[in-house]
């Protein structure tokens, strides 16, 4: 075709290698698809090492570190008290005992009702004239009822009365020291309330 040319010879790459010019293979190269897969791989196991760690960091934020011991506090401590009642009223005086069996309660409101209940007897209300409750209340207030405590009455010999006032959380028999501004006005309010008069009348 060309003058003084007897023949041309063309190389052809093949798949998996390459060949010089004179068609001398020089260096071989892995198939084209296995390249691929491989290269897919590498890829794939990068992409999930990534997700990995992702999820580790959102799951455990505080992991590789040392949690932190909370320091000691002090012990809270605190001294019990009594606990008094809202006020003078409602207050207990029962009476029981004695040469001619009483069994007396009164219960003085705030509301200045007096409701007694006494044995053999209906149960009965009335209101306490305001001098003798104005002294009622005056002399619970004057008493340490926290002082006082709850202490119940017990019979100390054959025929014993017992008069004993609850107010305030306290609780005590009449005769005890610390209610001595209560005996008059008590003694006068069971007087009148059991047998209503002028300073008790029925409501």
């Amino acid at each position: 075709m060309y003058e003084g040319v007897k023949s041309i010879r063309i190389a052809v790459p093949r798949v998996g290698g390459c060949v010089s010019d004179s068609g001398v293979q020089v260096r071989a190269w892995a198939p084209l698809a296995q390249r691929n897969r491989r290269h897919g791989a590498l890829v794939l196991a990068a992409a999930a090492g990534l997700v990995l760690a992702g999820c580790g960091d959102e799951s455990d934020p505080g992991a590789g570190s040392t949690p932190s011991m909370p320091s000691p506090s002090a012990p809270i401590t605190s001294t019990p008290t009594a606990t008094p009642g809202a006020g003078p009223l409602p207050f207990t005086v029962t009476r029981t005992g004695g040469f001619a069996g009483f069994n007396d309660t009164v219960v003085v409101g705030t509301d200045g009702i007096a409701n007694v209940t006494s044995m053999g007897k209906v149960p009965s209300r009335c209101k306490l004239e305001a001098g003798l409750l104005t002294d009622l209340t005056d002399a619970v207030k004057q008493v340490d009822w926290a002082s006082v405590g709850i202490t119940k009455p017990t019979v100390r010999h054959p025929d014993d009365m017992i008069v004993a006032v609850s107010a305030s959380g306290g609780l005590a028999r009449l005769e005890d020291p610390k209610l001595k501004p209560l005996v008059a006005p008590v003694s006068k309010l069971l007087t009148e309330a059991t047998k209503p008069g002028n300073l008790c009348k029925p409501a």
